[in-house]
């Protein structure tokens, strides 16, 4: 496990007076608007070319000091909030905040994995269960990133904790040393045997005289079709004449 150095990166910018809807025409013209801002520093508008910007943030991404060059002005910042596109995803607006070399400042840094597991091979699971950790450093002692090589797991069960990631003189991990960024699970295989029987309901009915749940006696009636035919011609319903000539 180590931690990787950010390269100086630099990145030309000129100031704008440009704002609101004419923003779209620079950005068609391959320029993204941006402001720089910080303690103690009047904060300025500038704009940064589309494809220079992309390629500094790919290595700086918001761990790595970035010298912005303003006219004759090396700004060190750190990129803060990158907005996109709601649909295309393309850069529309970046952030750059101002740091002080000399003082240590807090951030967020990734960690990244490297090598495979033994363990994945005998039916791991590699369970990230947290992808960066928040350090402590001077902007320009801060680590593009941490690795955890995980050949170094050997068995189902095993964890990377804080607690094992590489100490450092030149930053500090902010972290509680207990907690777990990367774990190997045991694999669990779901049943694929699909329920071939179905339970019958059971079908309770009130027998004739028997007293429901609220205490009313019922009587069972019968429905419609399971009435009884009558049998023979005595059966038949008879007319108020026929009952007069009886």
């Amino acid at each position: 496990m180590k931690a990787v150095k950010t390269q100086k990166l630099h990145l030309t910018v000129t100031a704008r007076d440009v704002f609101g809807k004419r923003l779209k025409k620079m950005r068609h013209q391959g320029l993204i608007p941006a402001n720089v801002f910080g303690p103690g520093f009047k904060s300025v508008a500038v704009t940064a070319q589309t494809k220079d910007f992309v390629k500094v943030y790919k290595t700086a991404g918001e761990t790595g000091v970035v010298y912005v060059d303003l006219a004759k002005e090396e700004i060190p910042a750190l990129i803060g909030n990158v907005q996109r596109h709601p649909i295309t995803n393309a850069i529309i607006h970046i952030d750059f905040r101002k740091i002080d070399l000399k003082q240590k400042i807090e951030t967020t840094v990734p960690v990244k994995t490297i090598n495979e597991s033994p363990a994945i091979a005998v039916g791991g699971v590699l369970l990230t269960q947290s992808d960066h950790v928040l350090v402590e450093a001077l902007p320009e002692e801060i680590p593009q990133s941490i690795e955890i090589d995980l050949s170094k797991l050997l068995e189902i069960g095993a964890e990377v904790r804080v607690k094992d990631l590489p100490t450092s003189t030149t930053y500090t991990v902010k972290e509680d040393a207990e907690k777990v960024l990367i774990s190997i699970i045991a694999h669990k295989e779901e049943s694929v045997t699909p329920e071939t029987t179905v339970a019958t309901p059971e079908v309770l009915t009130e027998k004739e005289g028997e007293v429901s749940a609220d205490g009313v006696a019922t009587t069972e009636t019968p429905a419609e079709g399971d009435k009884k035919p009558a049998e023979g011609k005595d059966s038949k319903e008879k007319t108020p004449k026929e009952s007069k000539k009886e």
